[in-house]
């Protein structure tokens, strides 16, 4: 039998790369199609290894999943920024590389988060996902979410429907 460790951390200046590298991968995975190709590339270029570097060193809530001694996933979180929802807290990415997809990574990675803001009395969460990506759909819905708003979101010339999805309860240990 073949074990593979996985370790759920903050991320370091010295992830800025590999967290880059998974930004890209899993945002051409999940929105090649959905959002229009030139505004795609240009919102990944955008997150190159300088802008999650400044990120991480600026001590934004940012905790990366390492899986075989390399950043497979990470999430971004903190304070709700829509104040007009009952949501404290609010996980604004959650991404995995394609390849680690479908291995339970991203529920672990969620409920990291999710403990994350409870430690800093954020209890509940919203998370926002595009209508058109329902692998993001489906892995919200199977973690208890509730649909609590749709919102429209200009990308390029495209208007696409976002949906938020709402925990109230407490994040699992």
């Amino acid at each position: 039998m073949v074990k593979t460790a996985f370790s759920i951390r903050h991320a370091r200046p010295g992830d800025a790369e590999e967290i880059a590298r998974v930004h890209d991968a899993s945002w051409r995975d999940a929105y090649r199609g959905v959002i229009p190709g030139v505004e795609l590339e240009r919102m990944i270029a955008r997150r190159g290894p300088a802008w999650w570097h400044s990120a991480i060193v600026r001590g934004t809530g940012l905790l990366v999943l390492d899986f075989d001694k390399a950043v497979a996933g990470y999430s971004t979180y903190g304070r709700n920024r829509v104040p007009s929802m009952p949501y404290s807290g609010e996980i604004f990415e959650l991404y995995l590389s394609p390849q680690h997809q479908g291995l339970g990574l991203g529920r672990k990675l969620f409920n990291s988060a999710r403990r994350e803001l409870a430690e800093h009395g954020y209890l509940s969460t919203i998370v926002w996902a595009l209508a058109e990506n329902e692998k993001a759909l489906s892995f919200y819905r199977s973690l208890g979410g509730q649909t609590v708003r749709r919102a429209e979101e200009r990308f390029g010339s495209d208007m696409l429907t976002r949906v938020a999805f709402g925990f109230v309860s407490a994040p699992v240990r």
